[in-house]
């Protein structure tokens, strides 16, 4: 059975830095390219970086370019999102994702909160 863990989230002030992780078993994680959503309070979830199963390719919403990095270790079946220079709109709660041909699974999501 899929699981996805977030874990890593936080309160930090603007300007702060965070590195989510995601834990994946339960499928060839190798073999899966992987994404990370978010969704704010009385927003919708959002698309937010994705990264090819070698990660060789990555792509970002243009809103968090130049700040987030996305990366992957596929020796560990883990996921990562860098997050620097934060502002208060990159509060939400953080979805790690695989999209399989039997369908998307989702982890539980971690919060980050940027306030000051």
């Amino acid at each position: 059975q899929v699981q996805l863990v977030e874990s890593g989230g936080g309160l930090v002030q603007p300007g702060g830095s965070l590195r989510l992780s995601c834990a994946a078993s339960g499928f060839s994680f190798s073999m899966y390219t992987m994404r990370w959503y978010r969704q704010a309070p009385g927003k919708e979830r959002e698309w937010v970086a994705v990264i090819t199963r070698d990660g060789g390719v990555t792509n970002y919403v243009d809103s968090v370019k130049g700040r987030f990095t996305i990366s992957r270790d596929n020796g560990k079946n883990t996921v990562y999102l860098q997050m620097n220079t934060l502002k208060p709109e990159d509060t939400a709660v953080y979805y790690c994702n695989v999209q399989r041909p039997l369908g998307d699974s989702w982890g539980q999501g971690t919060q980050v909160t940027v306030s000051s």
